[in-house]
């Protein structure tokens, strides 16, 4: 059983990679005073970043969960969403409103991706 960690840290890895399927933690924009649409852009980006450490990348996303501080924000995060998503291979995602660990995060995407 193969297990491997990327950028393991106290709390959490930020992506672990077993049996073909790699589960990235949730991730959050670092530069917080960005909009909803910014902060989005940002996090796919980080996104990419991890999946290509763990060599894969978004057309292969199984599910994503996205946590938007307002429902209202859901808009602007998908227009950053369906600029970046690959279209032939959308995932299988849910979009709730949720109170986020700081309150300046607007949003907080997590992800399951096949290698």
């Amino acid at each position: 059983m193969s297990i491997k960690r990327h950028n393991p840290g106290k709390l959490l890895s930020s992506a672990v990679g077993h049996n073909g399927v790699v589960y990235l933690a949730g991730m959050v924009a670092d530069d917080l005073s960005k909009d909803a649409r910014g902060q989005t852009e940002e996090v796919l980006k980080k996104i990419d970043t991890a999946l290509a450490a763990m060599g894969t990348d978004k057309s292969k996303l199984l599910s994503v969960n996205i946590w938007v501080a307002d429902i209202r924000l859901r808009e602007p995060m998908n227009i950053a969403w369906t600029a970046w998503m690959d279209p032939a291979n959308p995932p299988a995602r849910a979009t709730v409103e949720a109170k986020l660990a700081d309150p300046r995060a607007l949003v907080e995407i997590m992800s399951t991706c096949a290698k």
